[in-house]
């Protein structure tokens, strides 16, 4: 099975990296996606030998994802870094939106690599967002970033991911969060109407649910229901693609010049909760460092996000409007998990290699 989703970059020669030591290979798994890349030393995470994206849902496991990625390159991986979506605890995790168990001591011995080190998606993102450059960024909001602010990370995809960095007096150290599954605050009466429809289905409804991917459809599917009984037919078909549907409606929403209306209405809906959760976050860790928006959905809905509604939506808190005004808001537009996840494993190569 070959990857039907792929982006491939040959940036070295493979043959020289085969027999170098502490080669990384980093790996970003979602529920929908999964980015693999190798690097070199002699390259660094600039510039992967190789990288690739793999439909998840394809794979029965993460390790059959890996041997087909190395398959038909002569390449012995040393050690591997994987940033998975969902909390990782005691060097194993669950998948979140993906039937996955994964676990380091037993991929080290399914890879047959010296050590495999897993850690949260998020805070794989919070790492790289210090090595992002201005090309791999969009503004929303220039603001005034406070020296050794705390920074946050809101990254809605297939689901919401949060996390934060704090200043320790050295180094900005990444912390994970699951703020994506705390309780949905609706901020109007149209996101009220939102909350007490999804509540005849679900019995707890979490910011992730409306604020995500799948977000998106939950949110077009009440506005169907309730304020928008017509619906466009020529979006129908896509709809019912399934795990693309989310990318339907925006698409749908951004096409120019005549965007599908109930589309539109989800995503400006989509964008005002999306501003209202990322405020939210900003005030519990008082991320005056900046907020960054990763994940999948952020980079593909850009105009969007860029015609005010989000800001609007993020600078009302009352008495704290002033405070989220001069805050930093960027859009991450590149795959940034990966980097986290490159940059760690060579972090901890490095650290093998040291001198005890």
């Amino acid at each position: 099975m070959r990857p039907r989703v792929a982006a491939v970059h040959r940036l070295a020669n493979l043959a020289d990296a085969a027999v170098s030591d502490g080669v990384p290979l980093a790996g970003d798994i979602g529920g929908t996606k999964v980015a693999l890349g190798h690097y070199s030393q002699r390259q660094g995470v600039g510039a992967p030998l190789l990288e690739t994206e793999f439909p998840s849902a394809d794979y029965p496991s993460l390790g059959s994802v890996v041997r087909e990625f190395l398959g038909d390159e002569k390449v012995r991986i040393d050690r591997a870094c994987f940033a998975v979506a969902g909390p990782v605890i005691g060097g194993g995790a669950q998948v979140t939106n993906l039937p996955w168990l994964l676990s380091e001591g037993e991929l080290g011995e399914e890879l047959q690599v010296r050590s495999v080190h897993l850690l949260n998606d998020l805070v794989a993102i919070a790492r790289a967002v210090r090595e992002l450059k201005a090309a791999d960024l969009h503004t929303l909001n220039v603001g005034a970033p406070m020296p050794g602010g705390a920074i946050a990370v809101v990254a809605p995809g297939t689901g919401l991911g949060e996390a934060f960095l704090v200043w320790d007096g050295a180094r900005y150290q990444p912390y994970p969060s699951e703020g994506g599954h705390a309780d949905f605050a609706p901020t109007s009466k149209l996101e009220a109407g939102l909350l007490a429809y999804l509540l005849r289905e679900l019995d707890h409804v979490s910011v992730e649910r409306v604020c995500s991917g799948p977000g998106i459809v939950n949110i077009y599917r009440y506005l169907r229901a309730t304020a928008y009984p017509s619906v466009s037919p020529a979006i129908i078909p896509e709809l019912a693609a399934g795990p693309d549907s989310a990318r339907s409606i925006a698409e749908a929403a951004l096409r120019r010049p005549e965007p599908d209306p109930l589309s539109a209405a989800a995503l400006e809906l989509f964008v005002s909760v999306l501003g209202a959760e990322a405020g939210s976050f900003a005030l519990k860790v008082l991320s005056t460092g900046g907020v960054y928006l990763a994940g999948g959905i952020p980079m593909r809905i850009l105009p969007a996000l860029s015609e005010g509604r989000f800001m609007r939506a993020f600078t009302a808190k009352g008495r704290m409007r002033v405070l989220l005004s001069g805050i930093p808001v960027h859009v991450v537009v590149r795959r940034a998990a990966l980097l986290g996840a490159a940059l760690r494993g060579f972090e901890l190569a490095a650290a093998h290699a040291a001198p005890a």
